[in-house]
């Protein structure tokens, strides 16, 4: 930057100049960051949330609690970093794909192919969600984001800028063999980003009972320039194994480089039988496994006679492989398991929902807490991801849980909402069982529950009235927090809640609640976690003395808007 280009600038001027462009980033991706109305609006307003009672679902009341919330993903995320921060263990999401066939909005206007500013747009759109729902996995939380060429590249350097410290893989699905006709390609495939902490397995194993490789333990390679199939190449690959009545009962140890078995197969006076890596032509080759290592395969392993050779074999039959970085099933097909399965639950339009086998293959393909793992979909359009659960759920009888964030836009093409007549209808039909507008066949019920909230807000201003509306306002919140939605007593000030796991919840709205309150925990003799409202952070812990031991004691509206004032600065 020399000074004649800059002839107006004093000395002070040029030298803050070139300490912006000092601090400017040396690498990664570069985007105008352009303001958006839903993340300026909770400058003023604070997001809560209100249940409509009236879409509640229930099959069984043993089942987990799903959680629907219509509204603007951005304020659905901002009230679960306080209500699910650190506890979701999957993240999935199918973004806007950015085509700039105008499907999807920007501060209330499409965002379409000749908008200079789309990708500025879009990175924005998708950085201040993305560094909300960050907070919300757990330690060894997953993110799973879709994506198509459009954005590929961008996103990619987006999640490397947010998840320094995470691991990024990038899997090809093949989604639509057809083919959509670009330019000079026919796009065929999407794109799935796995994001994952760095060490260790995070990633299960497939299952291929189906269609397993069953193949000799023995290394049965063509001899290449080192001889790697040969004794030789690894000592501690030749080793006896043992068989006794037709089945594998041990390992012995790696053989001294001087011996040399006499046979494939010897038959010891105990009746055990030691089998070597040794081939038809009489070649001591050796294991695939180490003597170290074959242990951990034992349950993949048998015993197999060769009638031809006359001796006993060990065979390996293998099950569970790493996933491939390309999908290629046909189950993928968001054309027949996506389009056509929805038109078979709802009479709607809406346009590319998403293969169910490939959601649940995406959430089978992560290690977690399998049995009560929280799905988080704050992109939920159709509600595929929640359908995805649910069938997981039926399949292997686990208590998975999901919560789906989705707006309430009419950009189905039919003339309703997202949320209202596509995404919570198609759960309730999946959940209850229903008829097949086009095969009509008869589904049954895959069974759970489901509670239906709606973003609403309340005024920033830090006033005493301000607070108390928020603490007014906040039961939903607080129930959502706790998974405490079932009500046992409603008082003038406040109300006391349970869950199926014994968990119990008390909300205090105002002073004159705390007597009453006390009341009736001394006569249930419960364990209460209890918000009780407060103007400071103080708890109020002196008025609860004499119940010191039944309660656990949370300021409120404090809790919540210490989560607020960290992520609207």
């Amino acid at each position: 930057m020399a000074k004649k280009d800059y002839p107006n600038w004093s000395k002070e001027e040029l030298i803050r100049e070139l300490n912006k462009v000092e601090k400017r980033k040396k690498y990664g991706i570069v985007w105008e960051d352009k303001p958006e109305e839903v993340a300026l609006l909770c400058k003023e307003k604070l997001p809560i949330l209100v249940e409509d009672k009236s879409k509640e679902i229930e099959t069984d009341k043993i089942k987990p609690v799903n959680i629907l919330i219509e509204g603007d993903n951005y304020h659905a995320l901002s009230v679960l970093n306080y209500t699910h921060k650190g506890k979701i263990d999957i993240i999935y999401i199918d973004p806007p794909y950015n085509t700039g066939a105008k499907d999807w909005k920007y501060n209330n206007d499409y965002v379409d192919i000749n908008d200079q500013w789309r990708h500025s747009k879009w990175l924005s759109f998708m950085e201040k969600r993305l560094k909300l729902a960050k907070s919300l996995l757990k330690r060894k939380g997953v993110l799973i984001c879709t994506i198509d060429e459009n954005e590929h590249a961008a996103l990619g350097l987006l999640l490397q800028e947010l998840f320094p410290d995470k691991e990024i893989v990038c899997v090809t699905i093949v989604h639509n063999p057809a083919g959509i006709q670009g330019k000079n390609f026919s796009y065929c495939h999407e794109y799935a980003y796995f994001v994952y902490p760095l060490g260790g397995r995070f990633i299960s194993l497939q299952d291929r009972d189906e269609n397993p490789d069953i193949r000799p333990l023995r290394n049965v390679s063509g001899p290449g320039e080192n001889n790697t199939h040969l004794r030789e190449s690894a000592a501690n690959c030749f080793y006896p194994i043992f068989i006794k009545n037709e089945k594998i009962v041990g390992f012995g140890n790696v053989c001294k480089d001087n011996y040399h078995p006499k046979s494939v197969n010897i038959l010891r006076k105990d009746g055990i039988i030691e089998v070597y890596p040794i081939d038809s032509q009489g070649n001591e080759r050796k294991w695939v496994f180490a003597r170290q290592s074959v242990e951990a395969i034992l349950e993949e392993l048998s015993a197999e006679y060769n009638k031809k050779r006359k001796i006993w074999d060990i065979i390996r039959k293998k099950t569970k492989f790493n996933y491939k970085t390309v999908w290629t099933d046909t189950k993928y097909n968001a054309t027949i398991f996506g389009t056509q399965l929805l038109n078979n639950i709802l009479k709607v339009k809406f346009p590319f929902p998403k293969s169910l086998y490939a959601i649940e293959d995406c959430i089978k393909a992560v290690i977690h807490d399998k049995n009560n793992a929280i799905i988080l979909d704050f992109f939920a359009g159709s509600g595929t991801t929640g359908h995805a659960v649910l069938e997981l759920n039926n399949i292997d009888g686990r208590k998975r849980k999901f919560i789906l964030c989705t707006n309430n836009e009419n950009n189905n093409g039919d003339g309703g909402g997202i949320a209202e007549e596509v995404c919570y209808p198609r759960i309730k039909k999946v959940a209850k069982g229903y008829i097949g507008i086009l095969d009509n066949k008869q589904y049954g019920g895959l069974g759970g529950n489901l509670k239906y909230f709606k973003t609403d807000f309340v005024d920033a201003d830090p006033t005493d009235k301000n607070k108390k509306r928020l603490v007014d306002k906040s039961t939903e919140m607080l129930c959502l927090k706790e998974n405490c939605f079932d009500e046992i007593k409603k008082g003038d000030d406040y109300r006391l809640f349970k869950n199926s796991q014994d968990t119990h919840l008390g909300i205090i709205y105002s002073d004159d609640g705390i007597e009453p309150f006390k009341k009736e925990v001394k006569k249930l003799n419960k364990k209460f976690i209890v918000y009780v409202f407060s103007l400071d952070e103080s708890a109020r812990e002196e008025e609860f003395e004499d119940v010191v031991n039944l309660v656990e004691l949370r300021p409120i509206p404090a809790v919540i808007l210490n989560v607020y004032k960290r992520i609207f600065k």
